[in-house]
Formats: structure tokens, C-alpha cells, sequence
């Protein structure tokens, strides 16, 4: 099942239809989707889709030579292989340009662990005759780091070959909704929460049968659960020291966000060390470090705290990483009622608070806030925190909104207390002009609903995050 990626998809047909030669980059983490996408894209093109492993780079080179050999000819000799990769590489100028052709090298990180010189030897062949031709070169690779250094960074020899790239990232709420059609809004919401963006992800969850039961089947169930162990292969693949890296993601999860915190509950000690670790993570875009919106150099801010990005990774270090001797043992419906459900909303709670603000940022792109805000985050001091914060310093405006991911409607105190944090953000910062929103996971009361009405507030539910793409 193939849903949604259209931006993604328009960008690559629109690098399709040009007069030139395309050099494309496309990358991001495991299982986003990359392959699928380009098989999507490909479907209806004269293409070679060729997908790199960790075997040998002879190996390599022979599936890829006959491959490309296969191309033109309707029977590939036994054994046949080039005898470089840039003979390969140069075949590929023999190929029919007419309907253009699309090459696919997939994992071609693996490529370049098996070969560091494959970047050089491409680079000379685009040179010298490749960019002259018709052809449409993509490169996709999953290891984020690699890719930006070995193919898009200044020192890479590809360094200005590339004519467009793509950091493919997870579903968005609305497009991860539409795996789930017989969910009700805050069945798919949760789910969302529970699982992320990742497509394969979402395609093992099934709304046959409910939220509960999607969780204790396929992640907390040791044997036969498809999720239990994936976190864990996934960083023991990606990283050095997945120990380490374990510690840290598990100490975030719990809820310890600042470099201190993540120190003393990694067990790391070393603030140093730890900082090393995390920038790491960022670079894999699996953790991101937050300050509040009204920062002007983010970068310098003490104010930071760290979340994790990916919602499955920060459900698997909350849930089952710390459980996993009583997983093993067979205690997943144990897990379920005594660890997972009564936390839930609490773990929920700030996945609705992160829908809220890329809800706000929607809102904004669609000129449908009453300004343009130069930032869109949260907001937090010693004595107070703002869910949602949209700001232009420079006009001295905002727009503040508090999450409620609770199970009655949303009641007018909320909308008071919301107004005192407002007054804290306006004496700070010199804010002269406040607007009001508030989200929430039931809806609103009546005399709330009336009195937003006579004051302006903006009200909006699970289904409005949900339909607006």
C-alpha cells in the first residue's frame, strides 16, 4: 500500500521532465519509505533499480553490470561483469535515452563502505560524459550522516553534481491517518502517537482490531511481535557504541530532557561525553533539541532540552526497553494493563502538544493567521510553559495556545490560566498583542465555546489536526 508522498513525487516527475541531466539525492533513515517511493516513481519508466547489500564489491559490481547489461540485451552471459566500476558506470551512456531512462542506486552507502572510491569514479564519469546525456541518476542511501558528507558536502567529489535532493521524513499526522480508514479520529490520533510517521510502522498496526491490541501483538509480544526488537536492530546496525546510545534514548524517555539530566540518568556521567552522543543522534534525526521560541540564537541557548523525534523509538525506550526481562518472560498483557495504559495519555499528551504547533505552522503557510510569525515552538521559563507559541518580534505579536489531551471537555478555567502564562510571555519578551487558541482532545463546554466566541479565541479538535494536509 503507497500513500501519499505527492510533494516528493511531484519534485521527482518535475526533475523527470527536464532538458537535462538529473543528479538526485535521496535520503533518510530506515524505513521511511525511500525505496517504495522510487518504485512508485518508477513504475511507469524505463528504469534499472539496483540495491546495494554488504557483500563483497566484486559482487556488487557484477549484479550491477548485469543489470545494467540486461538493459540492452535480452539474455546477460553467466558471470558476466565489467571490469571496474567505471566501465560500468560509462555502459550506462550506450543505454536508450528515448523515453528516458531512470537509475536507481539504492543503499549506496553500502556502496561506498565497500569502495570509498565509488563517489570519485562517478563524479569523473558525470563529468566527462554522463551530464551530457539524457539520463536520470538517483542516489539513495540510508545512513544520514554518510550521505550528507560522502555525496552532498563540500568535501565529497560529487560536491555541486547533485540538481536536487530530498531528506525524506516521516508521515505527517493527516497522510499517517489514511493508513487507518475505520479508526475513529482519536483512534487514529493515538496510534499516530504511538507509532509516528515511518510507513512500515503503520502498515504493521491493522484497524481490524483496536489500538490495545495492535500494541500487545506486534510490539510487546517477544516471539512473534514484528516491532519488539526493531529500535534495537536498527541502532545496533547504525551505531559503534549502541549501549551507550541506549542509555541515553532510555533517560530521555523517562523524561529527563536537559545535558545534565541525560548525564546523571544515562549513568554517563561526563556532560562532555554524553554531548557527543547526542549530536550524533541529531545527525541520525532521531533526537532534536528544543528551546523555547522566543530565542534568537537557538544555538547559544541554555534554555535547551532534548526530545526523541521518531514517536515509535520514544514509546519502545518508555515502554518496552524497560520492561524487556518481563516481555521476555511472557508478561506482555502484564505490561499492557499495569505499565502502558495507565501512562498513556501522559505519553499522548505530548505528541498532541507537537501536532498543535505543526497544525500552527500549517495554519501560518496558509495565511491564515493574522501575522507572520519569524518562529513557531513552545514556550517555558522557571514559573510558567506555553504548549504552542507563534512570534514576530519584530511587530511584537503572538499567538499562544495550550493542549488538553484529556477525556472531558475543556472547561473556561483553562482558557484563564492560558491568559496568565500570556501575561509572564508579554512582560518578558514586550509582546503588545496576544491571540489565543486552544486544542483539545474532546472538545469544548458550552460557556467555553461562547465565551471564545465573544473574545476571539481559536478552538480546534483531534479531526482538525487530523484532515488538514
Amino acid at each position: 500500500m503507497f500513500i501519499n508522498r505527492k510533494t516528493e513525487l511531484d519534485l521527482l516527475d518535475q526533475r523527470y521532465r527536464s532538458n537535462q541531466a538529473e543528479l538526485f539525492v535521496l535520503y533518510g533513515r530506515r524505513r521511511v519509505g525511500k525505496t517504495e517511493l522510487l518504485r512508485a516513481f518508477c513504475a511507469d519508466k524505463p528504469h534499472i533499480f539496483f540495491i546495494a547489500t554488504l557483500s563483497s564489491d566484486s559482487e556488487q559490481l557484477a549484479t550491477f553490470s548485469q543489470q545494467v547489461y540486461g538493459f540492452n540485451h535480452t539474455e546477460v552471459p553467466s558471470g558476466f561483469t565489467f571490469p571496474s566500476w567505471e566501465a560500468a558506470f560509462q555502459a550506462l551512456i550506450d543505454i536508450p535515452m528515448q523515453p528516458r531512462p531512470v537509475i536507481v542506486l539504492d543503499e549506496f552507502t553500502y556502496l561506498i563502505s565497500g569502495n570509498k572510491a565509488i563517489p570519485s569514479i562517478l563524479q569523473k564519469v558525470w563529468d566527462e560524459k554522463l551530464k551530457n546525456t539524457q539520463i536520470m541518476l538517483v542516489l539513495c542511501g540510508s545512513y544520514i550522516g554518510m550521505m550528507e558528507t560522502e555525496v552532498l558536502g563540500y568535501q565529497s567529489p560529487l560536491y555541486g553534481r547533485r540538481t536536487a535532493s530530498i531528506l525524506l521524513r516521516p508521515m505527517e499526522l493527516p497522510s499517517a491517518a489514511l493508513f487507518f480508514p475505520t479508526y475513529s479520529e482519536e483512534e487514529k490520533f493515538i496510534t499516530w502517537a504511538v507509532v509516528g510517521g515511518m510507513p512500515h510502522y503503520l502498515r504493521t498496526f491493522q484497524d481490524t482490531q483496536d489500538v490495545f491490541s495492535n500494541i500487545r501483538q506486534h510490539i510487546l509480544d517477544a516471539h512473534t511481535g514484528t516491532l519488539f526488537n526493531e529500535p534495537r536492530l536498527l541502532l545496533m546496525e547504525e551505531l559503534r557504541e549502541p549501549r551507550n546510545y541506549f542509555s541515553i534514548l532510555r533517560a530521555i524517555a523517562q523524561g529527563r530532557t536537559r545535558l545534565n539530566e541525560i548525564a546523571q540518568g544515562s549513568g554517563m556521567g561526563e556532560v562532555t561525553t554524553v554531548a557527543r552522543y547526542l549530536d550524533i543522534l541529531q545527525q541520525m534525526r532521531l533526537i532534536t533539541r528544543r528551546v523555547p521560541a522566543t530565542e534568537t540564537q537557538p544555538e547559544k541557548s541554555k534554555k535547551g532540552i532534548y526530545q526523541i523525534d521518531d514517536h515509535f523509538l520514544r514509546f519502545w525506550f518508555r515502554y518496552v526497553h524497560p520492561n524487556q526481562s518481563s516481555l521476555d518472560l511472557g508478561l506482555a498483557d502484564a505490561i499492557l494493563q499495569q505499565r502502558i495504559k495507565p501512562d498513556l495519555d501522559h505519553f499522548i499528551a505530548a505528541a498532541f502538544e507537537e501536532a498543535a504547533r505543526t497544525f500552527t505552522g500549517r495554519l501560518a503557510q496558509a495565511g491564515e493567521l493574522d501575522f507572520f510569525p519569524e518562529r513557531i515552538g513552545g514556550w517555558w521559563n522557571r514559573d510558567a510553559e506555553i504548549d504552542v507559541l507563534a512570534i514576530n518580534h519584530s511587530d511584537k505579536i503572538a499567538l499562544v495556545g495550550e493542549c488538553k489531551w484529556i477525556v472531558h471537555p475543556v472547561g473556561t478555567s483553562v482558557l484563564d490560566e492560558l491568559n496568565q502564562k500570556a501575561q509572564v510571555l508579554k512582560k518578558d519578551h514586550g509582546i503588545e498583542k496576544i491571540q489565543f487558541a486552544l486544542f483539545a482532545r474532546r472538545g469544548f463546554t458550552p460557556d467555553m465555546q461562547t465565551r471564545c466566541k465573544q473574545e476571539g479565541v481559536r478552538l480546534f479538535t483531534v479531526d482538525l489536526l487530523l484532515n488538514r494536509d
